[in-house]
Parts: C-alpha cells; sequence; structure tokens
C-alpha cells in the first residue's frame, strides 16, 4: 500500500472539531465517494481507498445518496417505472 501525504491547515482540525485520524479517516471516504461517483473506481476500489470492507462501503453509498448500481435514487424509480410499464404490457 502506498501513503499519500496531505497538508491542511491546523485550524480546519478545530473548526471541524476533529482529531488528525478522524480527518484523515473522513478524507479518504470522501474521496473514495467521489471517485466512485465520477465513475473512476469500482465499490470494491473505493473500498479499499476507504479502508473498509465493500458491504460496509455499499452501505455508506445509500447514506451520501448514491447508488451501487451507477445510478441517482431518481434514475432508478424511473428504471422501476419503466420496467413495471413493461412487465404489464405483456
Amino acid at each position: 500500500m502506498q501513503t499519500l501525504a496531505i497538508e491542511y491547515p491546523s485550524d480546519v482540525l478545530w473548526a471541524l472539531q476533529q482529531e488528525p485520524e478522524e480527518f484523515e479517516d473522513e478524507a479518504r471516504l470522501l474521496l473514495a465517494l467521489k471517485f466512485y461517483e465520477s465513475g473512476k473506481l469500482s465499490t470494491g476500489l473505493a473500498a479499499r481507498l476507504a479502508d473498509t470492507p465493500r458491504s460496509a462501503f455499499i452501505f455508506l453509498l445509500g447514506r451520501y445518496g448514491l447508488s451501487p448500481f451507477g445510478e441517482t435514487p431518481d434514475e432508478l424509480e424511473e428504471d422501476f417505472a419503466n420496467a413495471r410499464r413493461a412487465s404489464h404490457r405483456q
């Protein structure tokens, strides 16, 4: 595993009321979520970046309004509606 050192002002930690380890964990998670959202990482690789099991990462996607299927909740609802309409036609 490689390490990336990020410098940040100490008053950021004070403003967020976080310890350095807590800040780094949250920053790693948010970075993983953003890379997943942009399609640059799969759920598995994003989970590794976030240092969390894939199943936990998939759960976290929902907490942040993201879908493990690569679609927004609105897009998923539209897909379900289309599937319902198609199944009623047969």
